[in-house]
């Protein structure tokens, strides 16, 4: 008697996307570093990375039609699917949390603690520099009222502390937070106010935001505003509030010690 060999099906979803899967995440790691780095320019390294998420996207999408084949079918390949799926998840994790956050937040480029008198960004040369030729608009009254509904606490740091002392804690605290200082000018003089310029970079892409801090000298003490503005884009996905957040959070903890 014969006997009839009957060959299981085989996906060929699975392996293409594991291979689409690792080359996304290659394409992808290459692209962050490029947009981390000072030297390439920032629009084609978005753009390369754009592409690698969705080679990301495909990926995902032939996992799940080899899961149906398998489901289907009884085709094999359900362990090539899953470490394709996998890959593809880690590529685009972080895109997604971005993702989701734009979608809960207002489109804001421009956060400030002071929404009625906003720190001015300075106009020297050394900080047009910093912000290749840019200075950012003030915010309109639609987008203060947006940023007073969505950050409800972000709000001035008001410090009994001399402006001197806080000045230098408000140093501190932007060298901890590892943002590039541009100029800074201590409180005193004819305008009393004074004023840190700095750029500030977000974790994951390196992308910069830049920020300016008002220290104004009170009678109980010194009243710290900061503003973050992103240089590019309309939207920030929530990160100046939490660069301001962290910062004045810093500063805080700072004082504390110094007490």
């Amino acid at each position: 008697m014969r006997r009839l060999i009957v060959e299981e099906p085989v996906t060929r979803a699975a392996p293409w996307s594991l291979r689409l899967a690792w080359f996304a995440l290659a394409v992808s790691a290459i692209a962050l570093g490029l947009v981390r780095s000072p030297r390439a320019e920032t629009g084609p390294a978005l753009a390369a990375l754009g592409a690698g998420v969705a080679l990301a996207v495909v990926a995902v999408l032939l996992a799940l039609g080899a899961f149906v084949r398998v489901w289907r079918e009884g085709a094999r390949g359900l362990r090539t699917a899953v470490a394709g799926l996998f890959v593809g998840a880690v590529v685009l994790a972080y895109p997604a949390y971005t993702a989701l956050r734009g979608a809960t937040l207002p489109a804001l480029a421009d956060v400030s603690t002071d929404t009625d008198n906003p720190p001015a960004f300075s106009r020297s040369a050394a900080a047009y520099a910093a912000r290749d030729g840019r200075l950012p608009p003030d915010p309109t009254p639609a987008a203060r009222s947006e940023q007073r509904e969505a950050y409800p606490r972000i709000a001035p740091l008001t410090l009994d502390l001399g402006p001197d002392e806080v000045f230098q804690l408000a140093l501190k605290a932007a060298a901890a937070r590892k943002w590039t200082i541009v100029e800074s000018r201590r409180p005193g003089g004819r305008v009393g106010n004074g004023r840190i310029e700095a750029v500030a970079r977000s974790r994951i892409l390196g992308l910069p935001s830049d920020v300016t801090v008002r220290l104004h000298p009170r009678a109980d003490g010194t009243r710290i505003d900061v503003r973050a503005a992103t240089r590019l884009g309309d939207r920030d996905f929530g990160r100046n509030a939490d660069q301001i957040r962290a910062y004045l959070d810093e500063i805080a903890n700072l004082a504390l010690a110094v007490k």
